[in-house]
């Protein structure tokens, strides 16, 4: 029986690559003809009527021809041993085009672009969470003697800049002493904890600075507490345009769910640990709109930090193997890049 199944399994491993790479209901005697399973066709044909009885596949209509159902691809992902990793070119490839970003802006811009190429899919990456993130330091800048300019950078490289109103002409050497407080409370510290940090800063100051610094503290707060994490960078779109019979009478409703990022955060929200992959396909989504799709998502950061998180969106019928290995590289370079910033 076990020799039965397994059997039955590389029957439906030839339906999945057959159907993905040409979009055609496969037949029995495609399956012999293409795959050496060593078997003969009335014996693939039992084997796809015990599959199709299972749900693993369906005949999409009165053709010899079975699809895989969303059970069926399930069963082949969780099946999937071994990715193939990229060859060493592709990864140098990856390296040297991520590597050559210019800031943090310019590096998810470009994985989004690299991500689409590989794939053929949607690409989405999430901007690094800053809650998960350190603050490096805090620059004050004088844009006008009663003006300030404060830019926040997190160790995940993201930059944050607020101005701030004094009501009131500053001098140099106070601007100086307001950068020494401020960074003598934040630097190094989880932006959970700075925000906190910050609020206690003007009661423990010098009176002469006090005005100023609950101004200021005020403004850096405020930016503390917000979740810039929700922002995200999309790419690839019109390659869900290349194949519209992948989505029946839903490919506006996919593209109306990408544009609305609460939808698409949602999709990313499976990623908890960098490395760790979550394929949802079809029915799995929760959104309905996306049900006629399947989302492969993955955390990216450094050792057990958690940045953000990033992933494809394209139809069931996707080669799951490449799109898997493509994710998790670009993932890892990115994750490597931004710690190293």
């Amino acid at each position: 029986m076990a020799n039965a199944e397994e059997r039955r399994f590389e029957v439906l491993r030839a339906i999945v690559a057959d159907y993905v790479s040409n979009q055609e209901p496969v037949g029995s005697k495609a399956i012999v003809d293409r795959h050496n399973l060593g078997v003969s066709s009335a014996t693939v044909r039992n084997d796809m009527a015990a599959l199709e009885e299972e749900g693993y596949i369906t005949q999409p209509h009165t053709s010899a021809g079975r699809i895989p159902t969303d059970k069926g691809y399930r069963l082949f992902v969780d099946r999937i041993a071994e990715v193939k990793p990229l060859s060493a070119a592709e990864r140098r490839a990856i390296t040297a085009f991520l590597d050559s970003g210019t800031d943090v802006d310019d590096v998810l811009r470009r994985s989004v672009r690299l991500l689409a190429q590989l794939t053929r899919q949607v690409a989405v990456i999430q901007y690094p969470m800053m809650t998960n993130s350190a603050v490096r330091h805090l620059e004050v800048v004088p844009l006008t003697p009663a003006r300030l300019m404060l830019v926040l950078i997190t160790d995940s490289g993201r930059v944050d800049q607020r101005t701030v109103d004094l009501g009131d002409v500053i001098t140099e050497e106070n601007v100086g002493r307001l950068r020494t407080v401020l960074n003598g409370a934040l630097a190094g510290r989880r932006l959970s904890e700075a925000a906190a940090a910050v609020a206690e800063l003007p009661e423990k100051s010098p009176g002469e600075l006090r005005d100023n610094l609950t101004r200021v503290c005020t403004v850096l707060v405020e930016s503390l507490v917000e979740h810039p994490e929700e922002r995200l960078v999309l790419g690839g779109t019109a390659n869900l345009t290349r194949n519209v019979s992948d989505f029946p009478g839903s490919l506006r409703q996919v593209l109306e769910a990408l544009e609305e990022q609460v939808i698409v955060l949602k999709l990313l929200a499976a990623a908890r640990n960098p490395g760790a992959i979550t394929v949802r396909i079809g029915e799995e989504n929760e959104d309905e709109q996306m049900r006629s799709t399947s989302v492969v998502s993955i955390g990216y950061g450094m050792d057990d930090m958690l940045l953000g998180g990033m992933g494809v969106v394209g139809p069931t019928r996707m080669d799951y193997p490449n799109t898997i290995a493509a994710v998790r590289a670009v993932a890892n370079y990115v994750g490597q890049i931004l710690a190293g910033r």
